[in-house]
């Protein structure tokens, strides 16, 4: 194992960073980014809060657009296509609510 996959075995272990999420059925440790975003139409800008979720490669070998992701009991939707950090342990995934 290398230090980086030691690092984030302790970071989803602290209950101050990770959390615990249902993913299609499954439960697994997440972290989990609430950035507000803006999105320009034309020349109307809407500001909106989207979801992020980063997930361990070993708890969900490949996430796809459709999966759903449960967390504090609010439904989520994968969409997009998720992507691996350089180290390829940590997936990125934004999803929309159910």
């Amino acid at each position: 194992m290398t230090a980086f996959a030691d690092a984030l075995d302790d970071l989803f272990a602290d209950s101050n960073m990770a959390v615990t999420v249902t993913y299609q059925g499954s439960s697994i440790r997440a972290l989990v980014r609430r950035p507000d975003r803006d999105i320009e139409f034309s020349d109307i800008t809407v500001h909106t809060g989207t979801a992020v979720f980063d997930i361990r490669r070993k708890e969900v070998a490949s996430p796809a657009a459709g999966d759903v992701i449960v967390h504090d009991g609010d439904s989520f939707v994968v969409q997009g296509e998720p992507r691996l950090d350089a180290e390829r342990q940590l997936w990125t995934i934004t999803v929309r609510p159910a």
